[in-house]
């Protein structure tokens, strides 16, 4: 019943939704080189202006380059962003540090995934996205925890307020991908209404039928069936109001719902990879907030969030202890947030934000039987002023105080000098990071294609802390834009995996532990996953960027990201795990109008160097390069098409390496695909 719903959906937007109108030249220009942001600062000002280096990538530029997905747009356009696929989400890494480093957030909002960090981005609607912003280094002092290695703000349409429109995108491509989306924006009398839905799916694959298994000396190649990628259908109904009954008073209201299942091969006795169940996912999350501008210089915003994921295995087949259909819950997580923000403008020329906000984590789980929450509140200040022409200043501190972890104080301060073309900057901002309740109390038995796995929390661990410290040169005119930054990441008490070996008595205790776990499994066995501090972790690195309009009709951008992360265990330094050294990424676009008829054709590319991981075989690296093109065809005033084709992956690059216990793969693209889509606007 619930396929036959979201795909009578699904063709039902196909056929009657719309959009928008295409933006001039001018526009394009002042959308790449030099847009409106808001995550440096925590209010809106140019690009140009923000004391804080950020990296945006507009709706157009992602549209442009063909993407289907957030984490296809961050991987194809951000070389300091690296992603991985799997069954739980996406396990992403920000400037050499993983994914818990990371704050995702929605206009200003956390984005709650699985507490192990792994954020399902599938679930974020790209056709909606009007801009992503990037923030590099730790944010701490406006965005509290989490922010230890950037910021990635997704900033979403806002539909105008006396009007309807609508808009539609279709895509489609090989291995079973199909992504659809409708949106429809309503406004009169001072009310806004944006509704969403969103339906993707996408089939089990993998690059290679075998898998190693070492018989002594040897290796020897067994078939599996077992997926590189986990397959899925996915489905998210989004609910946006928001009132205005007086020019100083705005409220808003969210809702989003979101579930997703996988789809993987089925167990069979012929062949070993299979499974008996699927991961089913849910999540709700409701928001409510308002701003009130007591006059020009002075405003107050305040904002309430619940946010609710869980997921468990949903059984495909009869078992000896369940049937087909059955559902069994592994996890629980909830947050639930309140946030109150003043903005300030005490004199022409600065900016004061202060604040206060408080945050309850939850996480109920079956495994190891784990029913803990954590509170966490935190005051904080940043005042941002121009010293003397061309000179600003900004100094923020955060104070946070945690239920288990006590007082923490992260400042940062950054300095921007501006001669002409130029900008200058500086920045040292501290972070901080509380163990996650998963780090702490959540004990977890899994079985990852024959493999049992075991994780073990520890209530000894104690917070992360880093310093942060960058300099950032730039360069800009209406045509040009060169950026070069370089930044030093020191984390002390570093939370890692270290991994124990298993001896007879560790393997009956953890038997006990985990009732679950069969004797078979237990004695293949060979180490648990423990959460521990390290001594400290560390990473360098350097991010070049250049765009540049070279004509009217032609532009393109070059991204280099160097890292060098690593972490100091017992006296001995290593690589952090996934971390990369090299990624360049590369777009060039040509478009051109000829009456109601616009072409654009993207050629972009992804470079990267081998992916490290300590105790496993590192990943080679490898050059992706795709193109796309796009049709747009103004059939009225109001009425807008654009068919688009392209080609994935064109000189159909894959890491054909059987599987492994001691393998892992950095590249997870199936090889060189046909993409088609079609995009629908009603303005």
């Amino acid at each position: 019943m619930r396929k036959f719903i979201c795909l009578f959906i699904a063709i039902l937007s196909f056929e009657t939704s719309f959009g928008q109108v295409h933006v001039s030249s001018d526009s394009v220009a002042a959308s790449k080189l030099n847009p409106i942001v808001v995550t440096g600062s925590g209010h809106h000002q140019r690009l140009k202006k923000t004391a804080s280096p950020v990296r945006v990538l507009p709706a157009l530029e992602i549209r442009e380059q063909g993407t289907i997905t957030l984490q296809d747009a961050l991987m194809r356009m951000l070389p300091q962003v690296q992603t991985t696929p799997s069954s739980m989400g996406n396990f992403l890494r920000l400037n050499g540090l993983g994914n818990k480093y990371a704050l995702i957030l929605v206009n200003g909002r956390r984005v709650v995934g699985d507490m192990a960090g792994n954020v399902d981005l599938e679930k974020i609607d790209l056709s909606r996205v009007r801009r992503v912003e990037v923030l590099d280094g730790a944010a701490s002092s406006l965005y509290g925890s989490d922010a230890i290695g950037g910021v990635i703000n997704i900033i979403t349409d806002q539909p105008a307020s006396d009007k309807v429109s609508a808009r539609s995108f279709t895509s489609v491509s090989g291995k079973g991908r199909f992504n659809q989306s409708v949106n429809i924006n309503a406004g009169a009398g001072g009310f806004t209404s944006s509704t969403s839905f969103t339906h993707s799916r996408a089939d089990s694959y993998s690059n290679s039928r075998y898998e190693e298994t070492k018989k002594g000396d040897e290796i020897e190649l067994t078939e599996t069936i077992a997926p590189l990628f986990s397959g899925f259908r996915a489905c998210n109904l989004g609910e946006r109001l928001s009132y205005k009954p007086t020019e100083s008073l705005a409220l808003n209201a969210g809702f989003d719902y979101y579930q997703k299942i996988t789809s993987r091969p089925r167990t069979r006795e012929d062949v070993k990879g299979g499974t008996d169940y699927e991961m089913r996912y849910r999540g709700a999350k409701l928001a409510l907030g308002g701003i009130y501008k007591i006059n020009r210089n002075y405003s107050v915003q305040m904002n309430l969030d619940a946010d609710r994921y869980r997921y468990g295995r949903e059984y495909q087949v009869d078992g000896k202890s369940y049937e087909k259909g059955d559902y069994t819950r592994s996890k629980s997580q909830s947050a639930y947030s309140g946030n109150i923000q003043g903005i300030m403008h005490f004199m022409p020329g600065s900016t004061s934000i202060a604040g206060v906000d408080f945050r309850r984590d939850e996480l109920v789980s079956s495994s190891g039987n784990i029913d803990n929450g954590a509170n966490t509140f935190a005051a904080y200040v940043q005042h941002e002023m121009q010293i003397v022409k061309g000179v600003s200043f900004t100094a923020g501190a955060r104070l946070t105080s945690h239920e288990d972890f006590g007082t923490n104080f992260s400042p940062k301060v950054a300095l921007m000098f501006s001669p002409k073309n130029f900008n200058f900057r500086l920045t040292y901002s501290r972070g901080f990071r509380t163990p996650g309740l998963d780090e702490l109390h959540y004990n977890y038995f899994s079985v990852n294609r024959g493999k049992a796995q075991v994780s073990i929390g520890s209530t000894d661990l104690d917070p992360e802390t880093s310093d942060y410290f960058s300099a950032n040169a730039e360069y800009h005119t209406d045509f040009l834009t060169v950026s070069a930054t370089g930044f030093l990441n020191y984390v002390d008490d570093m939370i890692i995996k270290k991994n124990i070996k298993v001896d007879d008595a560790k393997r009956a205790e953890l038997m006990d532990m985990f009732p679950e776990m069969t004797p078979e499994q237990a004695a293949k066995l060979e180490q648990y996953a423990l959460y521990t501090n390290s001594d400290k972790g560390r990473v360098q690195g350097f991010n070049v960027s250049v765009s540049a309009l070279v004509t009217e009709d032609i532009d393109f951008g070059v991204n280099y990201a160097w890292n060098y992360a690593r972490t100091k265990s017992d006296d001995a330094w290593k690589a952090l795990e996934r971390s990369v050294r090299n990624t360049l990424t590369f777009s060039s676009n040509y478009h051109h109008r000829w009456g109601i008829y616009k072409l654009n054709a993207c050629l972009s590319a992804r470079l990267q160097s081998k992916t490290y991981y300590p105790g496993y075989e590192n990943a080679p690296g490898y050059g992706v390069w795709n193109l796309n093109t796009s049709h747009t065809v103004k059939v009225s005033d109001r009425l807008t098409l654009e068919p688009s084709l392209g080609i994935d992956n064109i000189f159909d690059k894959v890491d054909k390496r059987p599987d492994s216990s001691l393998r892992k793969y950095a590249l997870y693209n199936p090889g060189r695909m046909i993409v088609a889509g079609l995009r629908i606007f009603f303005n």
